[in-house]
This record gives C-alpha cells, sequence and structure tokens, in this order.
C-alpha cells in the first residue's frame, strides 16, 4: 500500500472511531461501531434464539429460577446503571432455558439468557447466582460486544464494511477470532472484575462471590472454564482479593 493510501486508510478509521472509557478500570476503548447499532444487531440474535428455544419448548420452563433472576437482576441493573447511566435506557430481558448448552450470557442492550441445568448443576445460591449475572452484566457495561466487533473493523484494515459482514466474518473465521483472543481473556477478566464491583453494589456479600468461583472452580464440564477464560484459580484468587477489598 503507497502513503497516500495507508494514510487515507487510516483517516477513514479515526474519523469513524470513538474514544471511550471501561467504568471502573478507566481502560480505554477504540470503538468503530455505534451502540445503537450493535445494540440492535445483538437483540436481532437475542430475538432469533429465544424464538428458536420457545418454539423448541426449551425457554422459561423453570418459573422459580426466573422469578430469582428477574429479582437479582434489578439490583444488579440498578448498579450498573449507577456506573453507566445509559443503560438506564436499555430494554433489559432475563430467560432462561433448559438448553444444557447455555450457561450464561447478556448480550448488548441487557439481554440475559441463563441456563437452568448450570444453575443447578452448581447448587448456585442468591448470592453466588448474583455473581454470576454480575460477570454477565458487567460485560454490556463495559461494551465488550461493541469494542470485540470494533476490533475486528480495525484488523480488517480496508475495506471498510458494515456490522453485520464484521459479524459473520468473527462467525466462522478463525484466523480473526484467534487474533482477538487476547482482547477476549482480557475482557473475561475484566468482567470478572467489575462483575463483582456491581454485586458489591447491589448488596450481596463477597463471600457469596468467592463461594461462586470456588464452585465454578470445581466445575469440569462449564463453558465458563474453557480456554477463552482465565485460570479457575486465579478468578478465586481474584474473589478472594476483592472480598479483602470489601472489607469481608
Amino acid at each position: 500500500m503507497d502513503a497516500p493510501v495507508a494514510i487515507f486508510a487510516g483517516l477513514l478509521l479515526a474519523c469513524g472511531s470513538v474514544c471511550a472509557q471501561v467504568p471502573e478500570s478507566g481502560r480505554t476503548q477504540e470503538l468503530r461501531f455505534s451502540a445503537d447499532e450493535v445494540d440492535a444487531r445483538m437483540e436481532d440474535r437475542y430475538i432469533d434464539r429465544t424464538v428458536g428455544l420457545a418454539a423448541a419448548g426449551r425457554l422459561d420452563e423453570d418459573r422459580a429460577l426466573l422469578a430469582r433472576l428477574r429479582y437479582i437482576s434489578a439490583e444488579l441493573i440498578r448498579a450498573a446503571v449507577e456506573l453507566k447511566p445509559e443503560a438506564a435506557q436499555w430494554q433489559w430481558e432475563v430467560h432462561t432455558t433448559s438448553d444444557p448448552e447455555v450457561d450464561a450470557i447478556c448480550m448488548a442492550g441487557g439481554k440475559i439468557l441463563v441456563g437452568s441445568a448450570f444453575v443447578h448443576q452448581l447448587d448456585l445460591t442468591d448470592g453466588e447466582l448474583a455473581t454470576l449475572l454480575g460477570h454477565e452484566v458487567a460485560h454490556v457495561v463495559a461494551e465488550h460486544h461493541r469494542e470485540t466487533f470494533s476490533e475486528a473493523m480495525l484488523l480488517n484494515r480496508l475495506p471498510v464494511v458494515p456490522l453485520d459482514v464484521v459479524m459473520a466474518r468473527l462467525d466462522s473465521d478463525l484466523s480473526l477470532q484467534i487474533r482477538l483472543s487476547k482482547l477476549s481473556s482480557m475482557q473475561e477478566s475484566e468482567a470478572d472484575h467489575l462483575g463483582m464491583v456491581l454485586v458489591h453494589r447491589a448488596g450481596w456479600a463477597a463471600q457469596d462471590m468467592v463461594s461462586f468461583y470456588r464452585k465454578l472452580a470445581a466445575s469440569e464440564q462449564s463453558a465458563l472454564v474453557s480456554s477463552a477464560y482465565p485460570a479457575t484459580a486465579s478468578r478465586l484468587s481474584m474473589a478472594q482479593g476483592m472480598a479483602r477489598l470489601f472489607g469481608e
């Protein structure tokens, strides 16, 4: 690429980007796509996922768990809004599924889905469930989906492509996923930390956080202990450190 083209490409990307900071940590992010655009695309995916689960008879069967999740998430959302006021405008949703492939997810814009099999497998108390939800809510408070799509766009260089194209490529391109693995690992550690801050602000005991990560470390089947996440021993150590920080 010759110099004028390279300069133009850099200006094109720079002009479409904004800089943001993650709450609590203050880490700087370069965000290429708008929050509204990312939220809309992730809402579409959430709708597709939940409609498919409902059609299969696997959505919200566990009404008791759903009630627990909605009560706990309401407190976490309040804490999230304190750190990120625009979260008050998101259309938050909470659902459960018996699909054994689902642990817990929260998509951009506040779309939560929790696997009942995972919750019952670990026999999570309300405080431990709050820690699980806190981690997922932290991902959206930190706008990790938006950051990942933006980074994928920046790695793509030229041509500048729409968000739908970036999302499709990210789903199918293993080499791109590998190049983003360092970012993904950092985001998981950040979600652990920020999630525990949210849980603490929502009024749950720090020992609930420690016991959740202890149970997670003992589990061998969860996707939450996969290679995409920090080592379980490190996550437990962080929870213990946060408990001391919170004075418990």
